[in-house]
């Protein structure tokens, strides 16, 4: 894709912005950002400065506008495309037809390796595997496995559960034809952010309680859980932190509009009544991210459990924080304490059958 001069332009000025020195960086970005204990990361605060004065937002009008916009934006953030890594383009048979799919091989792996099957965020309605193709490229190469991005359906045009179960149908591909693609079939995690995060916990629960197999690993980033509860974090930060109540509620509306059950725990995982067996997790949040309380609910929910489970608080950051890759330097640093906990879970091949 070309990009556009514009945003040519946008993406250079951006990251002049972040070369200059601490004190003209904080000059730009306004006095320190401090709530509930926290205090935001200053790459965060210039980066929340930069789309206030560009009027940027993650819901830019109709759905196609919303994501037009992303796709867009995407290149004023995300970075040079993460090299030596491999793509390959996938066609994933389902019962509603065709998944498409990208499998990321990092150069040179030997087979054997794992593999995470990775669900982009995107409230479930915008998003796409161009939109996070760096944040796969990124955990392909530093957690040293095979990823394979899932394109599932998208809401409104395809309500809840068509993106549910194409990410199942998605994981049993992977499991099937681990193999093929030069992975362990014992070795195969389930991840996504927000919304995608939403569809691996999810993934990992259905799989659990109907046998057979199963994620070895879930990677869990500030997943949305629970629809049906306004906590504590959802008020404090509902508005000027990237994603926003308005926001949240626009996405929900569209993915789990009139008639679905929103307690159903293929929706929200927090309210299954059983999570005990699921696979190990590692869940991170936000500090400033309205999602932030419910990922951590369920993380406790999980340890309650048994469910061995690391919780990982990135208490200065943002939501959306790993497709953030190409500004700064703290957006990275947190992706990459979340590809060392994927390494770590897929160390040890797990029968899943």
């Amino acid at each position: 894709m070309t990009i556009p001069a514009n945003i040519r332009v946008q993406a250079a000025a951006a990251q002049l912005l972040y070369a200059l020195p601490r004190p003209l960086r904080r000059l730009v970005a306004g006095k320190p950002v401090r709530l509930d204990g926290q205090e935001l990361a200053l790459d965060a605060q210039l980066l929340l400065r930069l789309q206030q004065l560009s009027g940027a937002s993650l819901v830019n009008g109709t759905v196609e506008h919303s994501r037009a916009a992303l796709d867009v934006s995407r290149h004023l953030v995300s970075g040079k495309p993460i090299q030596p890594v491999l793509t390959r383009e996938v066609a994933i048979p389902g019962p509603h037809g065709e998944v498409p799919a990208t499998l990321y091989t990092p150069d040179g792996l030997p087979t054997g390796s794992g593999m995470l099957v990775f669900y982009h965020g995107g409230g479930w309605v915008i998003g796409s595997r161009r939109s996070h193709d760096n944040t796969a490229r990124f955990l392909a190469k530093y957690a040293g496995l095979r990823v394979l991005s899932v394109e599932y359906r998208l809401a409104p045009e395809h309500p809840f559960p068509a993106a549910q179960e194409d990410a199942l149908t998605a994981f049993d591909f992977a499991y099937e034809k681990a193999e093929t693609f030069g992975a362990d079939p014992g070795r195969i995690a389930v991840g996504g952010d927000s919304a995608g995060g939403n569809l691996a916990a999810v993934t990992a629960l259905v799989t659990t309680r109907r046998g057979g197999p199963a994620p070895a690993f879930q990677l869990l980033l500030y997943p949305a859980v629970d629809v049906t509860e306004r906590r504590r974090s959802r008020e404090l930060f509902s508005d000027g932190f990237f994603l926003t109540e308005e926001h949240m509620v626009w996405f929900i509306d569209h993915y789990a509009p009139a008639g679905v059950d929103r307690t159903d725990p293929r929706l929200s995982p927090l309210l299954a009544d059983d999570v005990s067996g699921l696979p190990p997790a590692y869940i991170a949040t936000a500090g400033f991210d309205p999602l932030r309380d419910e990922g951590e609910a369920y993380a406790a929910k999980l340890a309650e459990a048994g469910v061995p489970v690391a919780l990982s608080r990135q208490a200065d950051l943002i939501h959306g924080y790993a497709n953030f890759l190409g500004i700064g330097k703290r957006f990275r640093e947190a992706l990459a304490e979340a590809a060392g906990a994927l390494r770590m879970g897929l160390s040890t091949p797990t029968s899943k059958d």
